[in-house]
């Protein structure tokens, strides 16, 4: 995977662009860190809602946040006016939260020209640029999609996700490192969980990597200072599995791993609320 951030001195650069479409993936719920609110509705120009609470999310899966089915991507994105020739650049208005999860999603069904805005609309802000109160859909017809031709070009990758049992069966796998991206008070088991009938604690043999650890303040950390950290955790492991709460904080250690040149990794997508509701899966604290 090529480098998957963008800076957002190109992204100003590259605004008009016809093929690139600029998507705002922000969620409501934020947890793990302190959230950044907002007085007034703030995006940046040309943005389109990425909703990845209600729209590109399995509302029939058990799991807090489950990935969308792909058929409901493909739905998704081509309401988005999005094409198989279009440029994706995300960002969210936390910084660098949940952009790594929609930025993923594509990633998961194909789709590669797809980018993180580093820094996000907070660093948006701080330069000064311009921003917007509205979204680019607010009135505006993207025109027809062809949906059927999306679904021929791209591909769903199952690879890229493992549940439960896939995860369970790599735990003493010497070649496998599972890493936990919550903070280190509710890896060891020393807080209770924010989700009700969730146990404390965290996935035997995983290794604890709080996604705050990868970023300087907005932005995420240089390519050397990243390899540095994942080769003090995992530098012997050919296979890195990322968990976290409920599969939105992995997804920035995802981007942080293929950031820093890692080739392979690979989501649990029902993370901790999954793994943690379920007494029949060993934990340890």
């Amino acid at each position: 995977m090529e480098y998957p951030l963008v800076s957002t001195q190109w992204l100003e650069a590259h605004l008009t662009d016809p093929n690139l479409v600029l998507l705002d993936a922000s969620m409501e719920t934020v947890i793990g860190k302190e959230p950044l609110v907002y007085d007034e509705p703030i995006c940046i120009p040309r943005s389109r809602r990425f909703d990845l609470e209600n729209v590109f999310c399995d509302k029939t899966s058990t799991q807090i946040h489950a990935l969308p089915t792909f058929e409901q991507f493909i739905q998704g994105i081509a309401q988005l006016g999005i094409e198989v020739d279009s440029v994706i650049v995300i960002y969210d208005n936390q910084g660098i939260y949940s952009s790594p999860r929609a930025w993923w999603t594509f990633k998961v069904m194909g789709f590669n020209r797809v980018y993180v805005l580093d820094g996000g609309l907070p660093q948006w802000i701080e330069e000064d640029r311009i921003t917007s109160s509205r979204y680019q859909a607010e009135g505006v017809d993207y025109g027809p999609t062809d949906i059927d031709t999306l679904a021929d070009v791209l591909q769903y990758h199952p690879e890229l996700v493992m549940d439960a049992e896939a995860v369970l069966s790599r735990i003493e796998d010497a070649g496998t490192a599972i890493v936990d991206a919550r903070g280190a008070p509710r890896f060891l088991g020393q807080v209770s969980e924010p989700r009700p009938g969730v146990r404390s604690g965290h996935i035997p043999c995983s290794v604890n990597l709080p996604f705050a650890q990868v970023l300087d303040g907005n932005k995420i950390k240089t390519v050397s200072e990243l390899q540095s950290i994942y080769q003090g955790l995992a530098a012997d492991k050919s296979a890195r599995i990322f968990s976290c709460g409920s599969g939105i904080t992995a997804c920035i250690l995802i981007l942080a791993s293929v950031a820093a040149g890692h080739k392979n990794p690979i989501l649990y997508d029902g993370s901790w609320a999954d793994w943690g509701s379920r007494n029949d899966l060993p934990i340890e604290c």
